[in-house]
């Protein structure tokens, strides 16, 4: 237990960026509590940046600096189903940030029960889907913990956090704070600037991993799966985590994971990012291709279905969800059988499978030929009597429309024309504040 006169003692999640490094300085300096900074490493680091965040977290005024690596459990607990069920939010996104929050948010409340913490902090703004995720993870963890999120509830934005670290004596410079730049093991998210509209472009030299891609032969690299997990790159057997990351540097120099995405956030408004995912990019779309090889076509689609529902609970900040773990569940027997490796040709910035096997391989266990000859063991009027079976509903819907039109006297019409839609009614707009408070009684 504290002293009844001690400071109180918050766990702040820290990452080292603009946000989080202002509120070390105005914790301590404006209210007055003892920090203790916790960077949950989930990936996007190399060893001098992680030395350099402890520095700054000290030198703002944190009591101590903690690091935790999580990338391991990251991977066990979210990255491998969000392989498995080929997740890429909007058909594009794969993620990368939701991959991440759920988890930090439940290691941070963990730490903040088991130590005995008077309350957490976190540095999420009240605009973003982070502070939903960290919200509802550490509801759930660490039931009770007072949460303190002062840039979300001060309303403060990045030039004030800029002004306020110089007037403490801190160096920030201007360009500081114009992106928000998170990256972690799936991936390198940038929001900000240019993405805060819907036309702009990333200027070039704001990319991370696929800034300037040499001009050089076309690569390929060899992946290979073991019931659905990544387990080894060009032959070299490799932990899941060292494999992504070196998947990450290897097509990224190729240019490879580069994309913007434009989708809903979870407080209904729309937001567009830039992202970065090399290894997420040439994963999916090894593991996609090697599924077709192994699954049968209703395997595929209820994986895609729930590798949906899965992907979205999960932007949602849902990873706690009892549902959750069913998915995992279905999609772990889904993935016995995807095992093989896959050739991925790394040109032009974007990943080609070009071939790929498995010894559960379905289109070696047939002697059939696309295109050339079938099975040796079918009837070829087997494959007639199946065309006029899935024709028989609309073979029936012709006549019935042919019936109906000899009664009538109507012609006939196949694909009636659908009528137009009615116009959309103008929405008014919102009365000022100002009109609204004259008009009150």
């Amino acid at each position: 237990m504290n002293a009844p006169h001690a400071k109180k003692r918050v766990l702040l999640a820290y990452s080292g960026g603009l946000d989080t490094s202002f509120l070390v300085a105005h914790l301590v300096r404006e209210r007055g509590f003892d920090v203790t900074a916790l960077t949950v490493d989930c990936g996007g680091f190399d060893d001098e940046q992680r030395r350099a965040v402890a520095a700054r977290a000290v030198r703002l005024g944190a009591t101590e600096h903690r690091w935790i690596d999580a990338r391991p459990e990251l991977f066990d607990r979210v990255v491998r189903w969000l392989i498995a069920g080929n997740v890429r939010r909007g058909d594009t996104y794969p993620l990368c940030v939701a991959a991440e929050r759920g988890l930090q948010a439940e290691i941070l409340a963990r730490v903040a029960r088991d130590e005995g913490f008077d309350a957490v902090a976190h540095g999420c703004t009240g605009a973003g889907n982070d502070q939903i995720r960290f919200e509802a993870a550490l509801s759930i963890v660490a039931e009770g913990v007072p949460v303190l999120a002062p840039i979300r509830d001060g309303g403060f934005d990045r030039a004030e956090e800029r002004d306020a670290l110089r007037s403490w004596g801190f160096e920030c410079s201007e360009s500081e704070g114009r992106y928000s730049v998170n990256a972690g093991l799936w991936g390198l998210t940038i929001g900000g600037g240019e993405l805060l509209g819907s036309t702009g472009a990333l200027p070039e030299d704001e990319w991370r991993w696929t800034r300037g891609v040499p001009e050089e032969a076309p690569a390929a690299v060899e992946v290979a799966f073991e019931e659905g997990c990544p387990v080894a790159l060009d032959g070299v057997a490799l932990d899941p985590v060292e494999l992504i990351e070196q998947l990450n540097a290897l097509a990224g120099a190729a240019g490879v994971g580069r994309g913007y995405h434009l989708g809903d956030t979870v407080l209904g408004h729309k937001g567009r990012i830039a992202y970065e995912a090399p290894a997420a990019e040439v994963l999916l779309d090894a593991h996609r291709e090697l599924e077709k090889l192994v699954l049968t076509e209703d395997q595929r689609f209820w994986k895609e279905q729930l590798g949906d529902t899965y992907g979205r609970a999960l932007h949602q900040g849902r990873l706690h969800e009892p549902m959750m773990r069913d998915v995992e569940a279905f999609l772990a027997s889904s993935q016995r059988r995807v095992t093989g490796t896959v050739t991925v040709r790394l040109a032009g910035g974007r990943a080609l499978v070009e071939g790929l096997e498995s010894p559960y391989s379905m289109l070696a266990a047939s002697d059939a030929r696309y295109g050339e000859r079938a099975a040796s063991h079918t009837d070829p009027a087997g494959a007639v009597q199946l065309a006029r079976t899935l024709a028989e509903p609309a073979r029936l819907a012709r006549r019935a429309g042919e019936r109906a039109a000899a009664a009538t006297g109507a012609l006939p019409a196949v694909h009636p024309a659908p009528a137009a839609p009615a116009p959309l009614a103008a929405v008014p707009a919102p009365a000022p504040a100002q009109a609204l408070a004259e008009a009150a009684p």
